[in-house]
């Protein structure tokens, strides 16, 4: 009887115990909470802000609030970036885009594969180095050599001179993270497809970029931006408005002494709808391949 009332207590405490860290885990963290608050804010402000004024008119844009929503909501601005040959710099953007995206991912999952399947191989270990070094350069420090290049090679204002320069700076980084997927991929899954009689091309393609696919989307989706968003090689190495891309068609709405903020902004909006969607098809993957990275 008197070791069932003591064993009681000794329970109830030890039950006690073993909920404190729980308890503390629940524990709601309001300094990470408010700062989540405060980063959101600083996010939204400005896309809330692109958006209303887009649907202002000029007259009226520095007479209202800035952040208020618009009294009178027009969409003059949009028809007017439709009407600036918007559809035309928006071809050549894609074009650019995609004719640099495709080979710059292609050709780096491809190296990728042979530098991790070829480690034993001075000179695929060399190769590795040189994308490494391609890091190191920015593109600001190439610019006078590119437009050398391009001159001596007869492409100056056209869009091969915007592609080609694309690709050879989207393949170095593009490299290092596919080789860092490709590598974590057991061998022993290689040896048995090895047994079974596959080649090296279809370990790459069967076994390989199913395994990596998250590390390929997240570097597409990459490299589709950085060149989306493109504004120096295009600057430099194009001149006709034929050849224009979207980031130089904000230019058409500046004149010598005053800007359309709410034209140039409408510009914005349909500049970033493409990237948008291209994150919405893809952002489960994305997300799998940020998140995967992270943690290594």
């Amino acid at each position: 009887m008197a070791t069932t009332l003591t064993s009681g207590p000794r329970e109830k405490a030890m039950r006690r115990r073993a909920r404190r860290p729980g308890q503390a885990r629940r524990r709601p963290n309001w300094a990470a909470g408010l700062t989540s608050v405060i980063w959101l804010a600083i996010v939204i402000v400005p896309i809330y802000w692109i958006v209303i004024t887009s649907f202002k008119s000029q007259a009226t844009y520095y007479a209202e609030n800035p952040l208020a929503p618009p009294a009178e909501p027009t969409l003059a601005n949009y028809r007017l970036v439709v009407e600036s040959d918007f559809p035309r710099y928006f071809v050549n953007s894609v074009v650019v885009t995609l004719g640099a995206v495709v080979p710059a991912v292609l050709v780096s999952f491809m190296a990728a594969y042979a530098i991790v399947r070829g480690a034993r191989s001075r000179l695929l270990r060399w190769t590795n180095s040189l994308f490494l070094m391609g890091l190191a350069i920015p593109l600001q420090a190439t610019v006078i050599p590119i437009y050398l290049i391009i001159i001596r090679l007869n492409l100056y204002d056209t869009l091969m001179a915007l592609i080609l320069p694309s690709i050879a700076f989207a393949i170095p980084l593009s490299v290092l993270v596919l080789a860092n997927f490709i590598r974590d991929v057991p061998k022993e899954l290689f040896d048995s497809m090895r047994i079974d009689g596959a080649t090296e091309s279809g370990m790459l393609w069967r076994l390989a970029f199913p395994l990596t696919r998250p590390a390929v989307v997240t570097v597409t989706v990459y490299n589709a931006l950085q060149i989306w968003n493109g504004f120096l090689l295009p600057l430099i190495l194009t001149q006709s408005p034929d050849n224009r891309t979207l980031p130089l068609a904000l230019w058409s709405f500046q004149g010598q002494y005053s800007v359309n903020v709410p034209a140039v902004l409408a510009s914005v909006v349909l500049t970033t709808l493409p990237i948008l969607a291209l994150y919405v098809v893809g952002r489960r993957q994305l997300l799998s391949g940020l998140t995967v990275g992270f943690g290594k």
